[in-house]
């Protein structure tokens, strides 16, 4: 569903007094939603990345400047040097007009190259794009298939010779040395059946668009298919016309069907598919291959999501064979991630697990045996990869803090834990070919991203983009440090952030805008650079606000009971940490407790929504960006792996809706959303706006017509946050 440090911790009568910020005599110009939102006047640097080349040594980087375009060869260790051109613009030249470059990759021997252009969303993660393959000997600039439209997820075979994609629900194969096609499959039908990728809530929840995979040897194609003839269709309409277009698409809500899910392998030699014997299983979350022979891992999943099974299929002679070799179970349910890998020995696997009550990585033998190898109370993050010449496994974790995310390596056996990156702040990590370069993106709470290219022993070689203007900016900007504290919250401390007004004065009293999230899967007080959302925190603050964030039960990075309290619950526990929490800053002395408001968007306009209701006495005004107003409303695979199905828990979904309970709000209540949401649909508003007309609630209301659930394009997000800025000087 819909993410230089500065700590200041003194509990004190259950919470925490605050020093007071120096008086800045920096001046700049006026901080405006414009600057921030039209002008992107403190919009960060990025750097998109590399390719890693085959070799470990070297990668590739897109240059796209005012001097041209090209794609550039460069060392690792030397990342200063001017690098090798091996495209320029005049080899993107086709039938007369130039393609823009979106995405490419390589073949295995690094001759061709697979370059994806005129790329178009469709949901979060799914595009449609035109494909093309350019000989890098020859330069010569081929298109992958003239015939069908709605190309997606083009990948060369292992060995280089094929190219595999999906087109109108069916998957494909070009041989690049004969030029043929064959067609895998031809079922695929939209709204129907799906093939080689995936349908909307696996795309959404399982975060997979990816529905096929090659074998090692290029020999066979492992695949899922789809049946969401049963799904149920949600329908949009979109606006702009004389008769507004009507969308449909397979939406499962909870407790409704799900896509019959199947997976087979197609061999190319014989031209025929073979369906898998996966047992008893709602889900087929994740599929790989080893990479060095044909054995393929699938995991199935439960429709309660609390019983995970790993099957392995041997598909290395004439005959597939399947068996189940491990399981985990747990009393609320399992998590799945990318944090699946199968070692050259071909006899084990590493994955990541909260069975020991903190997520940590685990060697898992294909004989059912396992040993775990990180330990402690903190969490995984996530896992980055294995060196298997010196058994050398990388990851990211929480170690020191939730709120920190810091890089380490530690040997295949669990001993010489070291950290490659700073332990605080927020640090990520891409690793080359080999596990022996990374590229790590650094931030802190109030300072922007640095990228750099690192050694595996976290040895900075080059700084490639350190934000420098930017910095500048903000040090000549009269901006308040975002402090990190601990919070009493219903049951416990909880952490938190806190920014304070510019030219903070202790003697006076303050009102307090809550941003907030609150769900599971994401936390907002981590110590990392938070992009425009910080800055205009930082106008808040201008303006004479308060801002706070802080992170209730059910978030991440602090074991799994904390995570999973709100089991069957959603909704419940977060708001009383929230009410006990805006409560407790009410007891400071510069804080009126009569003007305190909150604010958040999906989980967190839910969670506002739900604040608004149940502490309708502590909150003045609650600004719920895109909400879910009931869980009957959302899909599946989400909401029953935190709630069960509707059936199961009726209580559960109920009493924790906002929308039997709008009866009770007394401030100012305002509800935003897009009305072409795929993700949250406009129906949550709706009946929320439904339910406060029935109770004789008056109200706020702003639709976004044909926008999704990031509302965003154009002018919109400038509009959004003036509109957001001008409801809360006005009403907190």
């Amino acid at each position: 569903m819909l993410k230089l440090i500065f700590i200041f911790i003194t509990v004190f009568s259950c919470f925490i007094s605050f020093s007071q910020e120096k008086t800045s005599d920096k001046t700049s110009k006026e901080l405006t939603v414009e600057s921030i939102w039209k002008n992107y006047e403190f919009y960060p640097k990025s750097f998109s990345g590399f390719n890693s080349m085959k070799d470990g040594e070297h990668f590739t980087k897109i240059n796209d400047s005012d001097k041209g375009f090209s794609i550039t060869k460069h060392r690792f260790d030397n990342y200063a040097g001017e690098g090798v051109e091996i495209v320029s613009r005049e080899n993107l030249l086709f039938q007369g007009q130039f393609i823009t470059v979106d995405e490419y990759e390589f073949n295995a021997d690094e001759t061709k190259m697979l370059i994806t252009t005129n790329s178009q969303s469709v949901y979060r993660r799914s595009y449609f794009a035109d494909f093309f393959i350019l000989d890098l000997k020859t330069k010569k600039l081929s298109i992958l298939d003239s015939k069908r439209e709605s190309k997606t997820l083009a990948e060369f075979s292992p060995d280089g010779t094929k190219v595999a994609y999906i087109s109108e629900n069916n998957i494909f194969v070009k041989d690049l040395v004969s030029g043929k096609y064959t067609q895998i499959t031809s079922d695929g039908k939209r709204n129907e059946i799906i093939n080689g990728t995936t349908d909307w809530v696996y795309e959404e929840e399982f975060s997979i668009t990816k529905g096929f995979s090659w074998s090692p040897d290029s020999k066979q194609i492992a695949y899922l298919k789809f049946d969401e003839r049963f799904v149920k269709e949600f329908q949009m309409a979109f606006y702009g016309t004389l008769y507004p277009f009507e969308y449909k698409f397979k939406y499962p809500k909870a407790g409704e069907d799900n896509s019959k899910v199947t997976a087979f392998i197609y061999q190319l030699k014989s031209k025929k598919s073979h369906l898998l014997d996966l047992g008893q299983y709602e889900y087929i979350p994740r599929m790989k291959w080893s990479s060095t022979s044909n054995q393929l891992i699938l995991q199935t999943l439960n429709r309660h999501q609390n019983h995970l099974k790993y099957f392995l299929v041997d598909a290395n002679g004439k005959k597939l064979s399947s068996k189940m070799f491990f399981e985990e179970k747990s009393d609320t349910y399992v998590e799945i991630d990318d944090n699946l890998l199968i070692l050259k020995d071909g006899k084990s696997l590493l994955r990541t697990s909260e069975s020991s009550g903190y997520n940590h990585i685990h060697l898992v033998n294909f004989d059912g045996s396992t040993r775990q190898i990180t330990n402690g109370n903190f969490d995984v993050i996530e896992f980055l990869g294995i060196n298997e010449e010196s058994n050398t496994v990388f990851y990211a974790a929480a170690e020191k803090s939730a709120i920190y995310k810091g890089i380490y390596k530690i040997n295949l056996d669990g001993t010489q834990k070291t950290a490659i990156s700073k332990e605080t702040g927020y640090n990520n990590a891409d690793f080359s070919q080999g596990m022996k370069y990374f590229m790590k993106v650094s931030s802190d709470a109030n300072t922007p991203n640095t990228f750099s290219v690192c050694d595996s022993n976290g040895k900075e070689l080059s700084i490639i983009e350190n934000n420098e203007k930017l910095k500048a900016k903000l040090s000549n900007s009269n901006f308040s440090k975002k402090e990190f504290l601990q919070v009493q919250g219903k049951d416990e401390l909880l952490n938190a952030w806190m920014i304070k007004p510019a030219n903070f004065d202790p003697a006076k009293k303050y009102p307090v805008y809550i941003n907030i999230y609150g769900g599971p899967g994401s936390n907002t007080v981590t110590d990392d650079y938070d992009g425009n959302d910080y800055i205009y925190h930082q106008l808040l603050a201008q303006k004479g606000y308060i801002v706070f964030s802080v992170d209730p039960r059910g978030t991440m990075y602090q074991g799994a009971k904390f995570k999973k309290s709100t089991y069957l619950q959603l909704g419940k526990f977060e708001t009383e940490d929230f009410i006990a929490v805006a409560k407790e800053l009410g007891k400071l002395t510069y804080v009126d407790a009569s003007r305190i408001g909150i604010q958040g968007w999906s989980y967190g306009g839910y969670m506002t929504s739900l604040a608004m209701t149940k502490g309708a006495d502590v909150f003045k005004m609650g600004i719920a960006v895109a909400p879910v107003t009931n869980w009957r409303y959302y899909d599946n695979i989400y909401t029953e792996r935190f709630m069960r199905t509707p059936q199961e828990n009726a209580t559960g979904y109920d009493d924790n809706s906002p929308i039997n309970f709008v009866k009770n709000i007394k401030g100012k209540y305002f509800i935003i959303h897009g009305s072409a949401d795929d993700n949250v649909h406009f129906q949550n508003t709706m009946e929320m706006i439904l339910a406060l007309t029935n109770a004789n609630i008056q109200f706020d209301q702003f639709i976004y017509p044909d926008k999704n659930h990031g509302i965003y394009g154009g002018n919109t997000r400038n509009h959004l946050f003036n509109m957001m800025l001008d409801y809360t000087l006005k009403n907190l």
